[in-house]
């Protein structure tokens, strides 16, 4: 085992400890050529230093402890967080000099580095560092890389640690005010107003059968008699506004090359349109769960459910999944569609789309929720486009942005004729105003970034 450690070390020379064996052997050679002995003294003296050097790195141990908070635990995109990394000495001996350097990706920050020496053992030291969450998802924080130097530096011995962190960075959410698609469809401008069933009489109470664990003491003992069968009486419940909300992920559906010019004063808008629909769906999610609407979020892969497999997603929990959502591949909107069909009973549906194809339009519009006024927020093509962004990494010919926005106006068009509301968005635009432009309009009638119907 020490015979590795040393060959491992003597293998690890630094430039300066190359550099120094090659002096040392041409300093030899010299000296054997002319017979000079101090050239040859010299030359053992030289080439003994990287060997002892070697020797002092191989025979340092270490065990070392590593721990990270991260503060905030998530963070937005775009904004900052702070990790305290606490390193402990768990030898029984000081450590030597440990060049310290920790595993983060390019997109969070630059690697930062630490430098710690002879660290007494039980003892521990603390450092900081920022990252920037730059990018939805969650991303590893370490492990933790040590180099070992010896005081010349002409040997480096290096290993890494298998502990890691996380940072989860959810999207923006952009607060919004009102109900949007959610007025007029019942309850208090959508605020969970209660609605009771009437009950005018012994008589006209509901009731329905009996069910194996339903509590005896709603039996009704009338209509048991009356039917021949044990009834029980429905208990009042709540009324909850509802909605849907649908996220079309699709890579073929999305503008992602390019950078995108957003909202002025806006400092990490979002550089892509599919960033955006996630931004939306996290404000607009959010928005209707803490107000006590009934949600349900769909999208190409089906629909978005509790990590406990009961009750619907919170608030928390749906920024958590919108994080880690990327790009499909799927390349129509079929598989979203027959997962709105599946959960949609009732409110209306907030649908956050890209660029559409007219033959997707029909399913859709057969796929509606229920009551209330669903909402189409599409993609504007031409808006994207001008701002900077493209389907891939070459600029889009004019030829091809002719047939985008034509597709998509023939797509808005068809949905205006469903009866659906059309929300044409522009990067130019933030949630918010996209938000506020949710307002049942005259039947025919698109709403614009400006507001004006077409």
């Amino acid at each position: 085992m020490a015979h590795n450690r040393l060959t491992d070390a003597a293998s690890s020379l630094t430039l300066r400890g190359r550099c120094l064996v090659a002096a040392g052997l041409t300093l030899g050679l010299l000296g054997a050529l002319l017979g000079e002995r101090s050239l040859i003294q010299l030359a053992v003296f030289v080439l003994a230093l990287p060997v002892l050097s070697a020797v002092g790195v191989a025979r340092q141990r270490f065990r070392i402890a590593t721990r990270r908070t991260v503060t905030p635990v998530r963070v937005p995109r775009g904004a900052d967080a702070e990790v305290l990394l606490e390193i402990a000495n768990t030898d029984t001996r000081s450590g030597g000099l440990w060049l310290l350097s920790e595993q983060v990706p390019p997109h969070i920050g630059v690697r930062p580095r630490f430098v710690v020496e002879r660290l007494a053992p039980g003892a521990s030291a603390a450092f900081r560092y920022r990252v920037h969450g730059g990018r939805r998802g969650r991303s590893p924080l370490g492990p933790l890389r040590l180099r070992l130097v010896d005081p010349f530096g002409l040997v480096l011995r290096t290993a890494a640690g298998t502990d890691t962190g996380t940072l989860l960075v959810v999207p923006r959410v952009r607060p919004l005010l009102g109900s949007g698609p959610l007025a007029g469809s019942g309850g208090s401008d959508g605020e969970g107003a209660r609605r009771s069933i009437a009950v005018h009489g012994e008589d006209d109470v509901s009731t329905r059968e009996y069910r194996h664990g339903d509590d005896l003491r709603l039996v009704h003992w009338r209509a048991t008699a009356r039917t021949g069968e044990l009834m029980v009486r429905l208990e009042e419940r709540p009324w909850r506004a509802a909605a849907t909300l649908l996220l079309d992920t699709r890579a073929a559906g999305h503008l992602l090359g390019g950078a995108a010019t957003g909202p002025a004063g806006d400092p990490a808008p979002p550089s892509d349109s599919l960033e955006w629909v996630v931004e939306a769906a996290a404000s607009i999610g959010t928005h209707l769960l803490r107000r006590g609407a009934g949600l349900r979020v769909v999208t190409d892969g089906g629909e978005l459910t509790s990590a406990v497999g009961r009750g619907r997603l919170g608030p928390e929990e749906l920024l958590e999944q919108l994080a880690q959502l990327g790009a499909s591949r799927v390349p129509r909107l079929h598989l979203a569609v027959d997962a709105l069909r599946r959960v949609s009973a009732e409110g209306p549906a907030v649908c956050l789309l890209g660029l559409l194809d007219p033959d997707d339009v029909a399913p859709l519009a057969r796929a509606r929720s229920g009551p209330g006024t669903d909402v189409a927020v599409l993609l504007d093509p031409a808006a994207w486009l001008d701002a900077g962004a493209n389907r891939g990494r070459r600029a889009t010919s004019s030829s091809a942005r002719s047939e985008l926005v034509g597709r998509q106006q023939r797509t808005a068009d068809l949905l205006r004729a469903a009866g659906w509301q059309v929300v044409l968005m522009s990067p130019a635009q933030t949630v918010e105003q996209v938000w506020q432009l949710m307002r049942p309009t005259p039947a025919g009638r698109t709403a614009h970034p400006t507001g004006m119907p077409s």
